[in-house]
């Protein structure tokens, strides 16, 4: 059976973690005492939903986290430490801190470790996150004791809304674009100069075409996309940031 332990202690561990060719000693101590920490933990590293949902959006997510008092955002794993380095500069996850639990200690203290023999990874933490005041559990979503791997309840925008509901999060952003365009240099720039991280989305001639008028009902470049509206071509950048 699965613990929620709202308002326990987390388990005082120490993790081995590779820093710089180094060996180091972290204990929950440092990571926790004195400080507000988000932390999700999850059945692997490289695995499907762990790296194409879970972590990202925490990733992407941290500076509301951080602008809503939480000091660090943890990535727990039954991993061992040089697996979880390799997957944060996958992942370019360079807003969470990675803790390898190789040995299961901390999953077993918080009562999440369970057998995934089945798959061949052993004992593994069970997808669950949780805020920690002060070294003290305030709140956990743990997902559903389900068949598989469920992934309801654990996400960076239901804990978000449980430190905020009215927390802004970061605008989604996207530029179609092609190579040498001075139109798509012009909106790129008025963007970055209103504060807007997007990603670019280069369009070889063969398929802009049809991407472009398949997506945005135009067939020339730039097309920008926030927040999945459509705000078109240069000069309508230039007028919605001017209104």
């Amino acid at each position: 059976m699965l613990q929620n332990r709202e308002g326990q202690r987390v388990p005082n561990v120490t993790f081995r973690v590779r820093d710089n060719n180094d060996w180091k000693d972290v204990s929950t101590t440092e990571l926790f005492d004195g400080k507000t920490v988000a932390v999700f933990s999850l059945p692997g590293a490289f695995t499907p939903t762990c790296s194409s949902t879970h972590l990202p959006r925490f990733n992407e997510l941290a500076p509301a986290f951080f602008a809503n008092g939480v000091d660090a955002i943890l990535c727990v794993s039954v991993n061992d430490t040089f697996v979880m380095n390799e997957w944060a500069k996958d992942q370019e996850a360079q807003n969470l801190v990675m803790i390898p639990d190789g040995n299961g200690d901390f999953t077993e203290g918080m009562g999440m470790l369970v057998d995934k023999q089945d798959l061949g990874f052993g004992k593994r933490s069970w997808r669950y996150s949780m805020l920690v005041k002060d070294g003290v559990v305030d709140k956990m979503f743990i997902e559903p004791q389900e068949p598989g791997d469920p992934f309801k309840v654990s996400d960076a925008d239901t804990l978000l809304d449980y430190v905020n509901p009215s927390a802004k999060k970061p605008d989604q952003v996207v530029v179609f674009s092609k190579t040498g365009c001075p139109h798509c240099a012009r909106a790129k720039a008025v963007l970055s100069e209103n504060g807007y991280d997007f990603v670019e989305v280069p369009l070889d001639n063969k398929v802009r075409g049809k991407v472009l008028g398949a997506v945005a009902g135009k067939m020339t470049a730039p097309q920008v996309f926030i927040n999945g509206q459509l705000i078109g071509s240069a000069d309508e950048v230039e007028k919605y940031f001017s209104k």
